[in-house]
């Protein structure tokens, strides 16, 4: 069996146990609980490991608290991490202490600080903070090939040499452009276009309408990669779950493209995955 299979395996196994923990909590006596926050354009998800890093608890909520990458409602994205922080909790019926947190590439001096902010105002410890691709390649194990979290509002790439990033981009276009895109197709505002792209019966039917800006992604990976010999491309982030996205990059690139099974939480399990006990400075 080759490498690449194995390492999407592990992926998807770990997907597939944390969809299953947030319906059905594992209650237990783990010495530590780690928590990756992900605060998403789209989506706030909250995933909680035990002491083995194996998938006990989680939440996601819907949110716009955060636009283009960057937290925009400081005091609303505080509320909502410590209610969902609140809300495991109970269901585990002890504190989480332990947090680490992601933001887009190339970020850290313009929004650093504010994710770091909320994540300690919610009442967590930081440990850790990366940036999102990075933080999905804990998921992913992959040595040689390129990272694309495609979020709400931006693109994150790292291509990765020997398990090593060697390049980090984010470019404005995701999920956000894809609403705009069925709220002027279909005449809906766009609450109700983003609402109508999630549902996954409507895919086949947007998957036409949406073609142009998925080529355009793909179109920014092209530009991005070009030189560095990039022989893969795992797509992640809630935009992801778009049925067959990956088949029109897939065609645009010439590259071989894998999606997780569900790929809005591959980066914050790659986020609790690189917490730790040592807060940050």
């Amino acid at each position: 069996m080759s490498e690449k299979k194995l390492s999407y395996e592990y992926c998807e196994q770990l997907v597939s146990d944390f969809e299953n923990v947030v319906k059905h909590p594992i209650v237990g006596k783990s010495s530590v609980y780690y928590t990756g926050v992900d605060l998403g354009t789209a989506c706030v998800v909250l995933a909680v490991l035990d002491e083995n890093y194996k998938p006990v608890a989680g939440a996601y909520r819907y949110s716009d608290v955060v636009r283009d990458g960057m937290v925009v409602d400081y005091i609303g994205a505080i509320k909502i991490v410590r209610e969902m922080k609140q809300q495991i909790e109970e269901k585990l019926g002890t504190e989480l202490i332990y947090a680490a947190a992601a933001i887009p590439p190339g970020t850290d001096a313009l929004d650093g600080g504010a994710v770091k902010n909320v994540v300690q105002a919610a009442g967590f410890e930081l440990t850790n903070l990366l940036d999102e691709p990075t933080a999905a390649n804990k998921v992913l194990k992959i040595k040689d090939g390129a990272v694309v979290d495609i979020g709400g509002g931006t693109t994150g790439i790292s291509i990765l040499k020997d398990g090593k990033v060697v390049h980090v981009v984010d470019e404005p276009t995701g999920g956000t452009h894809f609403s705009l895109v069925v709220s002027g197709a279909y005449n809906m505002p766009f609450n109700e276009a983003e609402l109508y792209k999630r549902n996954p019966e409507n895919h086949k039917e947007l998957l036409p309408v949406l073609k142009p800006v998925i080529e355009k992604i793909a179109s920014i990976i092209n530009y991005n990669i070009k030189g560095y010999d990039v022989e893969q491309i795992s797509l992640v982030g809630g935009t992801c779950c778009l049925t067959d996205i990956e088949k029109i990059i897939d065609k645009q690139t010439g590259i071989f493209t894998h999606k997780p099974k569900n790929p809005m939480f591959v980066t914050p399990l790659g986020i609790a995955l690189s917490c730790t006990q040592e807060a940050m400075e």
